[in-house]
């Protein structure tokens, strides 16, 4: 099991980026697929049509969201958990994720760098400046 950290700037505030992650028609805007959230937690949620599962388990407007996500029959958790704080540019992304299997882990490092984050930043980029 490995864990993963870093940090993404999106250039978006807080209040934004946490709609971004928290509401269903925005999730789908920036993912291009299906998703299903309700940020409440002890809710199921799914992103990119079923690719990504798991529980809610924890939202602070604003500023955090911790998530449950499945990897198969694994014993220990896989937790996420995305804190946003105001940046100069927007807003910094600190992303924590513990226990991601070993076989997994490149794909997920991938996949937080090039879809989740990547594609939130470009989702940004486009829109106008207010």
């Amino acid at each position: 099991m490995k864990d993963f950290k870093k940090y993404y700037i999106i250039p978006a505030p807080p209040d934004q980026v946490y709609l971004a992650l928290t509401t269903e028609a925005t999730l789908q805007l920036w993912t291009g697929d299906k998703a299903m959230m309700q940020p409440i937690p002890g809710t199921e949620f799914s992103l990119w049509d079923g690719s990504i599962v798991g529980k809610n388990l924890e939202f602070e407007k604003d500023h955090k969201l911790v998530q449950h996500w499945y990897f198969g029959d694994q014993r220990e958790d896989s937790i996420v958990t995305i804190k946003l704080h105001p940046h100069p540019q927007g807003t910094s992304a600190e992303l924590r994720h513990t226990n991601i299997p070993d076989d997994d882990y490149e794909d997920i490092v991938a996949g937080w760098n090039d879809s989740y984050f990547g594609s939130l930043q470009e989702f940004y980029e486009g829109e106008p400046e207010e």
